[in-house]
């Protein structure tokens, strides 16, 4: 099956893509701006093509995100990876799991803050998920061209073998018995968060090895399932890099 070429918009993100390397082609309005006018230098600098648009091509491309006048086209579709894949690509691999995140901003952000840390990979189920589209990538800020993505058919199979191959997983979820930050994360271990005000699915619960919770001491009872996965992924990088974490553990 073919993967659309990704269509990145918004001056940020296509600054950082051609920074980054890989852009196709750059399309810019007919008023550009400095900004604008700054990414025609850059990308004409780097050998990328600029093709001026007039605005209604730009509306139509950008799919109702806000585009500031500028796009760019990566000149490959992101691999799709499968999990045997990722999980074999290094000793201990950390992994984020999308059970039913529809929100293509949060799918984004969520991108970006685990290329952040490294992580290995995100998981993502291939209906009932967000379109790796424009606002997906241009919440990313360019980081969808770069993270692993694996689409599977469904979650729950998907964490079965996950833990086939040694991997721990953990959910994350309002009502977890165990505190966020009295997981281990330094084993090979997958991080699996739930959609949008309804968390994760009860047979997802189920599947996972431990449920986590961020503790909540104000009037909201929840955060944003972007916020909260990076609040965790940087707990578990933090964990990563100072090699221990005493008195703490998987059991508890």
């Amino acid at each position: 099956m073919s993967v659309a070429p990704i269509v990145i918009v918004g001056v940020h993100p296509v600054r950082e893509a051609l920074r980054a390397g890989g852009v196709r082609e750059v399309r810019v309005g007919a008023r550009a701006d400095a900004r604008v006018q700054e990414i025609v230098r850059l990308a004409e600098s780097e050998g990328v093509p600029v093709r001026r648009v007039d605005a209604q091509e730009l509306d139509r491309l950008a799919g109702g995100e806000r585009h500031q006048g500028v796009m760019a086209t990566l000149a490959e579709a992101p691999r799709r990876w499968t999990l045997e894949q990722v999980v074999s690509f290094e000793a201990k691999p950390l992994i984020v799991v999308l059970d039913g995140v529809e929100d293509p901003h949060n799918v984004g952000a969520i991108l970006r803050t685990s290329d952040a840390v490294g992580a290995t990979a995100v998981v993502r189920q291939e209906r009932h998920a967000a379109a790796l589209g424009p606002a997906a990538a241009r919440a990313s800020a360019g980081a969808l061209a770069h993270v692993r993505i694996v689409d599977v058919v469904n979650v729950v199979r998907a964490i079965e073998t996950l833990k086939s191959l040694g991997v721990w997983v953990v959910g994350l979820d309002a009502e977890g018995a165990q505190p966020y930050d009295r997981i281990d994360f330094r084993p090979p271990t997958a991080l699996v968060v739930g959609a949008e005000g309804e968390g994760l699915r009860r047979l997802v619960r189920e599947h996972c090895d431990f449920i986590a919770a961020l503790p909540m001491r104000g009037h909201v009872s929840s955060l944003n399932v972007s916020v909260a996965t990076g609040v965790v992924l940087y707990e578990a990088l933090r964990q990563r890099l100072a090699g221990e974490l005493p008195g703490r553990g998987h059991s508890g």
